[in-house]
């Protein structure tokens, strides 16, 4: 899944820790996922904030040659521990 937060200043950007305060929304780690998130505008529903395009374009870039699975890109495990 990735996070993304609407910071206390209104700010929305991505979350790879999960640890950033704020407002969170996940959306899984598929093509599709994000382009339903998109088309509905879930995010900005989610937040009551507008999401700029360089916030999606990189979503987009963390979901390619990333399995939708949940495995790692290396094909490692994507657990932490």
């Amino acid at each position: 899944m990735l996070r993304v937060v609407r910071s206390p200043e209104g700010r929305v950007s991505l979350d790879p820790t999960g640890k950033k305060p704020g407002r969170g929304a996940y959306v899984c780690r598929s093509e599709d996922c994000l382009k339903r998130a998109i088309k509905s505008r879930a995010l900005e529903r989610a937040f009551m904030a507008p999401v700029g395009a360089e916030l999606l374009d990189e979503m987009r870039s963390l979901l390619d040659g990333a399995p939708s699975d949940g495995a790692a890109p290396d094909g490692g495990s994507a657990s932490n521990g």
